[in-house]
């Protein structure tokens, strides 16, 4: 068994992405490839088959080695819902909540768990590749770490580091980075590679010596910007697109971004249309007019809920309800749509209750075991596959009026009686073209475009091409083998 990690010199320089395409890129040369990650933090999750969750930039690169998404893949999983707290879930599962307060008690024992997962899932394979998390060079986080060197170390897996030169001062983070870690951390280095290049890497050369000089650190290869992957599902909502809305005539379908959207990758299949507008619609801006609002999953819906009140994005969307036109929610953005939430036991933050946007006839009481399950169903006359992962039960007079049926013939979801507004617990509704292709014929617009699985395979593919390519592939490979 083989291993290599890659670390990056911040958060989003790309080594989300830089893990899925090397493990395709490897998986197409014939090696049993797992990815891993031993602590994440993010919102947007993956029910597994074994029937836990973990990020999902975790799943994607489960796809990307063409193997099936285990809890082992990312055994630490933090979910941020609020400025100071995070639902920890371990191997699959909730643990906990952890504060600032007590994080370093928390967390402790979590490196073993780390390690015990990762020594199972590399049994019997040909090789891991291993992301880290944000950078080895926040050395006031090296005391426990668990995802970066403290993890590297304690596994002896060998580490590349990733710098992004399209924000900017990549020689400075990459050789500030050699200067701040420890030398036992910088010797765990064995080299480095630049990612997000625009125009012809030639023009760095000179870039690249001065690093290998000033850190001794072996060059990998300058990766280009990679325009396929934003084509895979996104893992923070720091990089929400926020295009204009209804450019070249196209059908806009709008999505208010909450400080605690979830699984906002829900309404990435969207994109694939050619006549639809996706508009993320941020803080401080009005909902544009638009043809369809969505709402998104929340990891704190009552939070979630007073916050789009202040930004007055209730009353647009009440508005848009009134003018006919269709609204669908998904997960939290369906709890939204009712006539209340409640968190009697203080699960996602202060106990209390909270007024929904009385949109639908239902009412939400936060609490019991969190659903986590991969579902399929039929809904609107098309087939449908995703997986539910939330807390809490949804009752009222519009779950008479399901939005579909379950493989086992459960109601799934609540319609209003109106048949405008619709509210589902399934994530990944709308991947299926068929499915999507229902819910568009609501506004006019005809779905030409792939399933979203298959979208997701081919620019997997296309980015493991790039990296062939840009990447000293078989360098990096005598790396992983020691």
């Amino acid at each position: 068994m083989a291993a290599i990690m890659i670390q990056g010199t911040g958060s989003d320089v790309g080594k989300s992405v830089l893990v899925a395409g090397l493990c395709r890129a490897f998986a197409n040369r014939g090696l049993n490839v797992r990815p891993f990650k031993p602590q994440n933090m993010s919102n947007n999750a993956a029910v597994t088959a074994d029937g836990g969750e973990i990020g999902r930039a975790q799943a994607t690169q489960a796809l990307a080695c063409r193997a099936r998404a285990s809890v082992d893949m990312n055994p630490v999983l933090l979910k941020p819902q609020g400025d100071r707290t995070s639902q920890l879930v371990v191997r699959g599962a909730v643990r906990g909540t952890l504060a600032a307060s007590n994080w370093r008690q928390g967390r402790a024992g979590l490196l073993d768990v780390a390690l015990e997962s990762y020594h199972r899932l590399a049994a019997g394979t040909d090789l891991v590749v291993v992301e880290g998390a944000g950078s080895p060079a926040e050395t006031n986080l090296r005391a426990g770490d668990i995802a970066n060197m403290g993890f590297a170390r304690a596994a002896r897996v060998p580490v590349v580091l990733a710098g992004d030169i399209d924000r900017g001062g990549l020689i400075a983070s990459l050789v500030g980075t050699h200067a701040v870690i420890d030398a036992d951390d910088a010797a765990m280095i064995r080299g480095f590679l630049v990612n997000k290049f625009r125009g012809d890497p030639a023009l760095f050369d000179d870039g690249m010596t001065t690093i290998e000089q000033r850190t001794g650190w072996r060059g990998l290869g300058i990766v280009p910007w990679l325009g396929a992957a934003r084509r895979l599902p996104s893992e923070d909502a720091v990089v929400l697109e926020r295009p204009a809305a209804g450019r070249d005539g196209r059908i806009v379908i709008a999505c208010p971004v909450t400080p605690r959207i979830a699984n906002f990758d829900d309404f990435d299949p969207l994109k694939l249309e050619p006549g639809v507008e996706l508009v993320m619609v941020p803080p401080g801006r009005a909902i544009p007019d638009a043809a369809m609002i969505v709402l998104a999953g929340s990891k704190a819906t009552c939070a979630d809920l007073s916050f789009l009140r202040t930004q007055g994005w209730d009353i647009d969307i009440v508005a848009h309800h009134r003018k006919g036109r269709p609204v669908l929610g998904l997960c939290g953005g369906y709890q939204m749509l009712g006539r209340s939430v409640s968190d009697p036991a203080g699960i996602e933050g202060p106990p209390g209750s909270i007024a929904g946007l009385g949109l639908l006839a239902v009412d939400t009481v936060l609490g019991g075991d969190k659903a986590l399950s991969r579902v399929t169903g039929t809904a609107l006359g098309a087939r449908f596959e995703g997986y539910e992962i939330h807390l809490g039960r949804t009752a009222g007079p519009d779950t008479a009026r399901p939005v579909g049926r379950l493989h086992d013939g459960r109601a799934e979801g609540a319609v209003s009686a109106d048949g405008l507004v619709a509210g589902s617990y399934v994530h990944g509704l709308l991947g299926l073209k068929a499915q999507r292709a229902a819910w568009l014929a609501r506004i006019g617009v005809a779905a030409t475009g792939p399933d979203h699985a298959a979208d997701i395979d081919a620019a997997l593919d296309e980015i493991a091409a790039a990296l062939e390519v840009a990447l000293d592939l078989e360098a990096m490979l005598a790396i992983a083998q020691g």
